[in-house]
């Protein structure tokens, strides 16, 4: 019975040996791949900054421009029977303006309110 115990002994104190051998080898791969990841990341890192300061951020830019520049022009109003119905007034203000009623841009059922 001791012999059994001593060769289960001497089997277990093998595999942690096996065990940290094999964690070691894992571990320096590991470190090797983040460092491989490490040097890619750092080249990448300037090529997407430079794509974002020369490219984004002028179309941005561009894009903004043409959009707040243009001044739109508003259709004359035509009173068609089917939009603007009031079926019953809103429950603020007056009644007759939307929640979020724009004089310049959200006709009334009547018109505009201002001369455009």
């Amino acid at each position: 019975c001791i012999k059994v115990a001593m060769r289960f002994l001497m089997a277990a104190q093998v595999a942690r040996v096996s065990v940290r051998g094999l964690a070691t080898a894992a571990s320096e791969g590991l470190l090797k791949a983040r460092a491989a990841e490490s040097k890619h990341a750092a080249g990448t890192l300037g090529t997407w900054k430079t794509i974002s300061l020369f490219v984004a951020l002028p179309s941005i830019a561009l894009t903004a421009y043409n959009a707040f520049s243009a001044q739109l022009e508003v259709p004359e109003f035509v009173a068609y029977e089917h939009l603007r119905k009031r079926a019953k007034k809103f429950p603020w203000g007056d009644g007759n303006h939307s929640l979020f009623h724009n004089a310049h841009t959200n006709a009334l059922p009547t018109g505009f309110e201002s001369h455009h």
